[in-house]
């Protein structure tokens, strides 16, 4: 079977599209795989260091203001689905799947055009500009969040999950990561803290103000800062003369965050797709701190469908004090009653076996 993937920009477009690639290829070492992605995403170091036959577009995203950026950028679509075109003619697949991003626009256009069959993947739980154009036209939608259903016409979308977060899931048997390693104790409640792998500064002023009160709580917390901003906490620390107890662990980045996972009771942090598919799949309790940076306030979105079933609570940038933080914290890891219901909650929303569901969804539109 030959398929084409294409996604890019962000690893949220690019992970879901290689954790599917990857589970398909063990399922079947015969696929032939081509990955279309953009010139200056990461995709471009991404997907050939991961062994994939990889070719790039030149393509930009609409400036949502008036602007004759805009006329490049269709320009650039134009050209794109013509190269497109000639790529998918060249390599004759059963099947081209998008992942998001605006590279996925002309590819999947592309193959709509040339009526091959077309599978759509939303992560978010509210559906992006871009799929909601290119949803006219495709075979299949597959969700991660039920909450997306609702934007597709009847029938066209299901339910699938991430596929990234059955790579994590792997990984839950393999609980390698010694937490003592942290400086901190096994079978102790933990809550870790983080705002993704370069860190936030919003997130990790919350936390540095909260350190006190955290001192000594019968429960552990882990906080990763981020590999840029560790010195900037340290710092602030320093400065305010604060002391930081055994029970707490302050650290730049978590290398291994899978096998650190079932250690973890409580995950606090941002609401981007990816991260949510797969504390979900793992049945995790969590606070989100949506971003309020990025396109179309999605993470917002993403928190509220959570809060909305009892999978988590949020706390908006704009109310994110070390004193919220704290209590919020604290009142789930001080009572395990209502930290088991919302990992119980979250882990209903989860898809275990996202990839293998996606992958049945994709070959279901192969005649």
């Amino acid at each position: 079977m030959k398929v084409v993937f294409s996604g890019g920009g962000t690893g949220g477009h690019i992970y879901p599209a290689l954790a599917t690639i990857e589970t398909w290829q063990k399922q079947d070492p015969t696929l032939d795989v081509l990955y279309i992605g953009g010139e200056r995403g990461l995709e471009k170091e991404i997907v050939p260091a991961a062994g994939l036959a990889f070719k790039a577009l030149a393509i930009q995203g609409f400036v949502r203001s008036l602007s004759l950026e805009n006329a490049r950028t269709i320009y650039l679509f134009l050209t794109a689905t013509h190269k497109a075109k000639q790529l998918l003619k060249a390599f004759q697949p059963d099947v081209v799947i998008g992942t998001g991003g605006y590279v996925s626009g002309p590819v999947l256009y592309a193959a709509q055009q040339l009526k091959i069959p077309t599978v759509l993947h939303e992560q978010n739980s509210v559906v992006g500009v871009t799929n909601k154009f290119l949803a006219r036209h495709v075979t299949k939608v597959g969700v991660a969040f039920p909450a997306a259903l609702k934007e597709f016409k009847p029938g066209l979308a299901e339910v699938v999950g991430n596929p990234r977060a059955q790579q994590v899931v792997a990984g839950e048997n393999e609980a390698r990561f010694d937490v003592t390693t942290l400086g901190l104790q096994p079978k102790v409640p933990t809550v870790l803290i983080f705002g993704g792998s370069q860190g936030a500064p919003r997130i990790n002023k919350a936390v540095a103000e909260a350190i006190q009160q955290f001192n000594g709580r019968p429960y552990q917390v882990i906080f990763a800062t981020g590999k840029k901003r560790f010195g900037d906490v340290q710092a602030w620390l320093q400065e305010k003369q604060v002391t930081v107890a055994p029970n707490v662990a302050i650290v730049p980045y978590i290398a291994d965050m899978p096998h650190l996972m079932p250690h973890v009771d409580v995950v606090v942090g941002r609401a981007g797709a990816t991260s949510l598919a797969e504390q979900t799949a793992l049945g995790k309790a969590m606070v989100l701190i949506p971003s309020p940076y990025v396109t179309n306030d999605h993470q917002t979105k993403n928190a509220q469908s959570l809060v909305a079933v009892g999978a988590a609570e949020m706390i908006t940038e704009a109310f994110l004090t070390g004193t919220t933080l704290f209590a919020t914290v604290d009142h789930l890891m001080t009572d395990p009653k209502y930290r088991e219901n919302m990992a119980m909650m979250s882990q209903q929303l989860g898809v275990r076996d996202a990839a293998d569901e996606f992958i049945k969804l994709i070959k279901s539109t192969v005649k």
